[in-house]
């Protein structure tokens, strides 16, 4: 799968911005509360759980890692996990549980972002037009490779893309199998079954073309 460099820790602008976002919602609800938690809503109003910056600070890197590991760039992921983040915000997750359900909303919407075609050119796309390499068409090679496991990626069905996209992340078996609510045992079989789907994509789209 594509693989993109290190997220590192929390940049001080999204952590600025979840906290203007908190800030923001607190003021506009506050005789709720400071520790309010409420779900949820498809208008994106309503309060913000206390915990939001310091589960922030704390997960940022894997969201980023995960959403990336869909995506193929840094950027993209970053928007991912601001999506992610604002969500988990306004959500009544319980916090033992963060870890689990960001990683899970970081998969699922970069999935969705690939499916639905809600990306912005990247950084590594633009590159991949003006690269300066001892040998340009491998490079354009490598690029057009990346795309067709995304692509093929989009095309599996969810819940194998999730685990497959988890494991690759770095999650523990134990960690896919909590986050997704499957048995331990299963996830070296949903893992394979995923890795046996994504191939058998690539090899029929390669095929026909």
């Amino acid at each position: 799968m594509p693989a993109v460099g290190h997220p590192g820790s929390a940049p001080a602008g999204g952590v600025r911005a979840v906290s203007s976002t908190v800030a923001r919602h607190r003021a506009a609800g506050g005789a709720e509360g400071k520790d309010c938690v409420a779900l949820s809503t498809s208008t994106g109003r309503g309060a913000v759980r206390a915990d939001l910056e310091e589960v922030f600070r704390a997960s940022y890197p894997r969201v980023v890692a995960v959403a990336a590991r869909v995506l193929g760039s840094r950027d993209e992921a970053e928007d991912v996990a601001q999506e992610v983040f604002l969500s988990f915000g306004r959500s009544s997750v319980p916090a033992g549980e963060a870890a689990g359900w960001l990683s899970v909303a970081a998969a699922h919407t970069a999935l969705n972002h690939l499916r639905t075609g809600r990306r912005r050119s990247s950084r590594e796309e633009a590159a991949g037009h003006d690269v300066v390499a001892p040998d340009a068409a491998e490079a354009v090679v490598s690029l057009d490779e990346r795309r067709r496991v995304r692509s093929a990626l989009a095309r599996l069905p969810r819940k194998q893309a999730v685990a497959l996209v988890l494991r690759h992340s770095g999650l523990s078996y134990s960690e896919v199998a909590a986050a997704l609510d499957l048995s331990p045992g299963s996830v070296g079989t949903t893992v394979r079954r995923a890795e046996s789907a994504l191939r058998k994509e690539l090899n029929h789209h390669a095929s026909s073309d």
